[in-house]
């Protein structure tokens, strides 16, 4: 029998009192229901900005399949192999803060893209331009860096063809890009390598439509390399705000327009395609149940809280018990990145280049 109103008998997640102010922010219910599971089975990669790095390391933690194409070499010692770019994401393409970023990386490993003006240098070194961190001392040579670019490109079409599920963090809308052929990095040339030249770079805030284009035409490009194989793709938008902006807008109101256009392009895509969900890691940690408490004093690293209340949720809705790993320890205090959990017993901290722009602001 129908209510006197459309509103009666909704359940209580459609009532801001009963859904959030009498909730509690660690278990918001009805807030994520999968469009499909993920099992520990399935062959799990994952990419995106910073915050991605949280969601790959719990998965590891609770003996899902996440992929590694590019394992460290047994000669690096465990201590060092983050900072080399190992065993952070499923390859060693770094942060992929942009859906313009992960487009060109499709693009590049199907021949229908060739990035320019990506090799910098760093003093005598030479820095890979789109993965700027993943060699902290740079290569000792440009052929050194186009070799194993050549590589890396190799291993993550055999990630791509070979993955079932596709994690994806959208991080940012801020880009830098190569002004002649549209490059585009991960962070400005000048920050860990190259020089900012402002007649070859240039800044570009994506519109919700160029990010929408982007993630589709990503889409397209992995299904032809996959030649029709099946996908499962789960999207996040990070909540972690912007440390800087380049775009001459107050940061606060920079990181509103970056998080609600990345926020839409993802409710719309898997609005629209069967094989896409999204899941609310940016709603968890933001919304004002949460009171703050997710962040540190930085008021933007999330704290191990913060991402034990997403990870629980998110292994919950996929049926998996959400006791928390033996070996998970708590990030350090009064860090200035995006604070990650380790899986060795001891601290870690996830790789960041956009937390370096902190030291430019005095």
């Amino acid at each position: 029998m129908a209510g006197d109103n459309p509103y009666d008998g909704l359940p209580k997640s459609a009532f801001w009192k009963s859904g959030v102010v009498t909730e509690s922010p660690l278990s918001l219910e009805g807030l994520y229901e999968p469009k499909f599971r993920i099992t520990q089975q399935d062959r799990i990669a994952t990419a995106g900005s910073c915050f991605a790095q949280h969601i790959a390391r719990f998965l590891k933690a609770r003996s899902f399949q996440v992929m590694d194409a590019e394992p460290a070499p047994p000669f690096l010692p465990e201590g060092l192999r983050q900072a080399y770019g190992y065993a952070t994401y499923s390859a060693r393409y770094g942060n992929i803060y942009s859906s313009t970023q992960l487009r060109q990386l499709a693009a590049e490993i199907l021949g229908e893209f060739r990035p320019q003006n990506f090799v910098w240098r760093k003093g005598a070194a030479f820095v890979d331009g789109l993965r700027p961190a993943v060699e902290p001392d740079g290569f000792a040579s440009e052929d050194e860096l186009r070799v194993n670019r050549a590589f890396h490109l190799n291993r993550v079409r055999a990630l791509f063809q070979n993955m079932d599920v596709f994690v994806f963090t959208l991080g940012l809308t801020e880009t830098w890009r190569d002004r002649a052929s549209g490059t585009v990095f991960p962070t400005a040339p000048g920050i860990l390598g190259g020089r900012f030249d402002q007649a070859a770079f240039e800044f570009h805030n994506l519109t919700y439509g160029e990010v929408f284009a982007a993630m589709t035409d990503f889409i397209r490009l992995v299904s032809a390399l996959r030649q029709g194989r099946p996908l499962k793709i789960i999207l996040t938008v990070s909540p972690v705000p912007l440390t800087a902006t380049a775009s001459g807008k107050h940061v606060i109101s920079a990181t509103a327009y970056s998080k609600s256009v990345l926020r839409a392009v993802a409710g719309d895509l898997a609005a629209a395609h069967d094989f896409i969900d999204y899941f609310p890691s940016y709603e968890m940690v933001t919304n004002p149940a949460a009171r703050g408490q997710f962040f540190t004093d930085n008021l933007r690293t999330v704290r191990e809280s913060g991402v034990q209340a997403v990870m629980a949720a998110f292994l919950r809705a996929h049926g998996v018990e959400t006791a928390q790993p033996a070996g998970l320890t708590p990030p350090p205090p009064d860090v200035h990145g995006e604070a990650d959990f380790t899986l060795d017993g001891g601290a870690s901290e996830a790789q960041c280049e956009d937390a370096l722009l902190e030291a430019f602001g005095g």
